[in-house]
């Protein structure tokens, strides 16, 4: 370069400087640094953002030394009413993610929207190029306010309870219980495990993107429970401090009386954008069962959650969203799982007979680890990963509650002739007292019957009826309950595809929050409509969102499905300890398809088909409603997906459900 060269370069870096767009002004402040409990919210405020676009956008990260395009969610900026003056604020609820969080707002221009770095609802994520600010401060939560993400289960002992837990260290913690919330004089202490990076199968699971650390998680038993006493209880230590007391009802085996809570396929809400779509109506879900827990008082219950849990495919901190929404109901009731494909399947799984195709990349890399270690069930079922990482368990195990045998069983692994869990499902039929528990009910993730138009999960189903089918009807099943399918679809008693007096009534369950809803079973000459009527095995379709209700005594058993938008019975099943079905509304024995999210038959809400039960629910809600929707309010903004991310139903495909 010549001297004569240099005033010319000069002015050229001077006008490239005044001409070139400058941030220097922006800014991003919190509302606090601390938040005292997962769940909490903070505000997020920034000012200064010069000509302000509807695509600019705030990224939530943890931990704050997250590469820029590894976000744990985001908002776009014009979410908040004053985005266009360059100023604006979001209010979100967190969950401790046990690293501090730490925001950072983008410029993201319309010709650097990328068509092929995609959201599962295929709308474009929000590009790193342009970063305007990042948050002054970092957000962490309080110290020595106790573990998070409490959750119940039954053990293999009618006297016993087991809580689980997490922590962000490994040092011993116990939980104290007893008869009353201050005489907690028992203790028991936690054991504790985790996982790792390197036990996951593959991406997004073992990638930056996907994976945080998930903490240390505790498990205690509390033993020598008396039959049907509330206890109180909480868990910690002096240390690490302690969670606020919660209470449970412990199993009572003099009681003829079962109710329980049963749903599939739930998921969580994040008041973000993320990857994938997230599960607004597992709010409601978990609302209207709190409701009817207090309607409960002080007899047992537990709830049954029949795979997909998550819905995390991979997306760690998912996980940690969905205890903290289930904590207010699984801390007050055990919470039990089986095992869905979007907890397991990856394509290098060890059993994957040629038939199975359907057995793909569901669980995002987990390879069932997660599930594994989070949840600890009854039994020791357990099948090998075929790498590293720990083994597979609760796959498949039975207990009785009052007069119902329950049997959970996994359809990811292997049941076929000669297997572990087959042989288990044989000896554990074979082996029910009817006389104490008249009714036996069977549940498991992917349904042996449906008439959605789910074509990729046929050759399982032939297997099933080939192996499950005959076990069932031999041993006089009362009832069959599956997920996948998000809707909910009552079938008659059924073997082989015939409606009769032999063989379990079959219900899918799957509505409880994913919204991925497959269509039903196409006419041949108008694609877009049902088959109607549909299928005379098929009683009742419904296309709300919802949950079942399980009560039943010795002489009874009632399945009660009902609907997130007002929380009322939408169909009722009755069968009598004989087996005979001698009770249904809704459908009656007539096909009713109520798709568009009608209650069925004019009159069955609040009719003669619900239960004394549902009266105490009526009497509960206005109090338990009150009291929840000031805990939602708090924790989930149902604004999140308006924020650019699309929001339109959209038709599942197969491997989505």
């Amino acid at each position: 370069m010549t001297i004569s060269q240099t005033p010319f370069i000069f002015l050229l870096l001077l006008l490239f400087a005044f001409f070139t767009p400058t941030h220097q002004n922006v800014s991003v402040s919190l509302s606090k640094t601390t938040l005292s409990k997962s769940g909490d919210s903070v505000l997020i405020q920034w000012s200064g953002v010069d000509s302000p676009s509807k695509l600019d956008w705030l990224g939530i990260y943890s931990p704050p030394s997250s590469h820029h395009n590894n976000f744990i969610g985001y908002k776009f900026l014009s979410s908040s009413p004053t985005w266009k003056s360059g100023s604006g604020s979001i209010s979100l609820p967190l969950v401790n993610l046990r690293s501090n969080y730490s925001f950072r707002i983008f410029r993201w221009t319309e010709d650097e929207v990328d068509q092929n770095h995609l959201d599962q609802d295929h709308n474009p994520l929000p590009g790193t190029a342009h970063l305007l600010a990042t948050s002054d401060d970092e957000l962490t939560f309080q110290s020595g306010r106790g573990p998070d993400q409490m959750h119940l289960s039954y053990t293999d002992a009618d006297d016993e309870m087991r809580v689980m837990f997490v922590t962000s260290d490994a040092r011993e913690r116990t939980v104290r219980y007893g008869p009353s919330d201050d005489s907690l004089d028992d203790v028991a202490v936690a054991h504790v495990e985790r996982y790792e990076r390197e036990h996951m199968c593959d991406s997004p699971a073992n990638a930056s993107i996907g994976w945080r650390d998930p903490g240390f998680i505790h498990g205690a038993v509390m033993t020598r429970l008396k039959k049907g006493i509330r206890y109180f209880y909480k868990v910690g230590s002096d240390n690490g401090g302690w969670s606020k007391t919660h209470s449970f009802v412990s199993r009572n085996g003099d009681s003829d009386e079962t109710t329980a809570f049963m749903f599939g396929d739930m998921g969580t809400a994040t008041p973000y954008a993320t990857f994938y779509r997230t599960q607004d109506e597992s709010i409601s879900t978990v609302k209207w069962i709190l409701r009817d827990i207090e309607a409960l008082g002080d007899k047992p219950a537990f709830v049954s959650h029949i795979g997909d849990i998550s819905y995390a495919r991979g997306y760690s901190w998912l996980w940690d969203q969905f205890f903290s929404q289930i904590e207010p109901l699984a801390s007050k009731l055990p919470y039990h799982v089986c095992i869905g494909n979007h907890e397991y399947d990856w394509p290098l799984q060890p059993w994957k007979p040629e038939w199975a195709s359907m057995y793909g990349k569901d669980g995002g890399g987990e390879c069932g680890v997660p599930y594994s270690l989070k949840f600890n069930m009854p039994g020791n079922s357990s099948e090998p990963t075929g790498t590293g990482a720990p083994a597979t368990r609760n796959l498949y195990y039975s207990f009785d509650v009052g007069s119902v045998h329950f049997v959970y069983i996994s359809t990811e692994t292997n049941f076929v002739q000669g297997s572990k869990q087959l042989k288990f499902i044989k000896r554990d039929l074979e082996a029910v007292d009817r006389r104490k528990t008249p009714f036996v009910v069977v549940q498991g993730h992917r349904p042996m019957y449906t008439t959605s138009n789910e074509r990729g999960d046929a050759p399982l189903r032939e297997k099933m009826l080939e192996h499950l089918e005959p076990l069932f009807v031999k041993n006089n099943v009362t009832l069959a309950l599956w997920g996948h399918v998000h809707r909910y679809e009552r079938f008659c008693q059924l073997n082989n595809y015939i409606c009769g007096s032999v063989g379990p009534v079959h219900v899918v369950i799957g509505m409880a929050g994913q919204d991925w809803q497959p269509i039903w079973e196409p006419r041949p000459d108008h694609l877009t409509d049902p088959v109607y009527p549909q299928p005379e095995r098929s009683l009742y379709r419904g296309g709300e969102f919802g949950y079942t209700r399980l009560v039943a005594t010795k002489q009874k058993l009632t399945l009660s499905y009902v609907g997130n938008h007002d929380g009322k019975v939408h169909d009722t099943l009755e069968i009598l300890a004989s087996g005979q079905v001698v009770g249904v509304n809704g459908a009656g024995i007539k096909a009713v398809d109520s798709s568009s999210g009608g209650a069925g038959e004019p009159g069955v809400i609040g009719g003669s088909g619900e239960s004394t039960f549902s009266w105490f629910v009526k009497g509960a809600s206005l109090v338990v409603l009150g009291i929840f929707v000031g805990y939602v309010g708090g924790y989930i903004s149902y604004a999140r997906k308006k924020d650019g991310t699309g929001n339109n139903w959209t038709p599942v495909k197969s491997e989505d459900m």
